[in-house]
């Protein structure tokens, strides 16, 4: 792809630096090596989808038929507490809310095509002032929005179809299994 890239720039004549990509120019090596320990698979996919996760202002939903983005954020965030949590669950919400109170990272694991509209407020980030205080309504209640707040989505399906309207409140990665992924 980076190679298709730069061919591009070379016959458009617009002047660009020889190997800078998405890997070389929006990351270290020593953040790629971290997340590599915390089970992120080293394929250049992978890499790419960790980067733009980590970029990205919106909350990541991550195609993960196989398991590998759930497990690499669990390992990544187990020593931030991070909260696990499925829209099964009876108290999902409530989750949620301590979580975005308390500025823990949060996993909604197994979502399906439709997502919960009690979402909404996290996924627009519909954050207000009151006096000082950041603060976020999510279904009845107008809380505190703790800053170190982060939210991760994973999908088990292999191919889902989200609505545009989904489309345009997050960041769609998808982690399935490559043939580079394999090598």
């Amino acid at each position: 792809q980076e190679h298709d890239w730069a061919k591009k720039l070379h016959e458009y004549g617009i002047p660009f630096t020889e190997g800078a990509g998405v890997r070389k120019t929006l990351s270290d090596a020593v953040q790629i090596r971290a997340w590599n320990i915390a089970g992120l698979p080293t394929d250049a996919l992978s890499t790419e989808n960790a980067i733009i996760l980590s970029k990205s202002r919106r909350w990541s939903l991550m195609i993960d038929p196989q398991g590998q983005a759930n497990k690499w954020i669990k390992n990544m965030q187990k020593n931030n507490g991070l909260e696990v949590i499925k829209m099964s669950e009876k108290e999902f919400l409530r989750s949620l809310v301590n979580a975005v109170r308390f500025g823990k990272p949060v996993l909604l694991e197994n979502v399906q095509e439709e997502l919960d509209p009690a979402l909404e407020p996290v996924l627009a980030k519909q954050i207000f002032k009151q006096g000082p205080t950041d603060m976020i309504k999510i279904g009845d209640e107008t809380i505190a929005y703790h800053p170190d707040f982060n939210f991760f989505i994973t999908s088990k399906m292999p191919n889902p179809h989200y609505s545009p309207e989904t489309c345009v409140k997050i960041t769609l990665l998808n982690f399935t299994v490559n043939q580079s992924g394999l090598e």
